[in-house]
């Protein structure tokens, strides 16, 4: 994650170096409770729309 902010929202920055804002509700969802900027995560999309921040997988 690159930023969180104080509405629970999130900012992420993926390997490509662009930005991508996801909401609280897809930050819930990820099941994060306390999300901190700097941890790695993955996103689950539907429609073009990030539905999900979730923990990474380890391959």
């Amino acid at each position: 994650m690159h930023s969180v902010l104080p509405d629970g929202s999130v900012t992420v920055l993926d390997d490509n170096g662009l930005l991508h804002d996801a909401t609280a509700e897809a930050v819930r969802a990820g099941g994060w409770r306390a999300p901190r900027a700097g941890q790695r995560v993955a996103l689950r999309h539907e429609d073009g729309e990030i539905v999900a921040v979730l923990p990474p997988t380890r391959s």
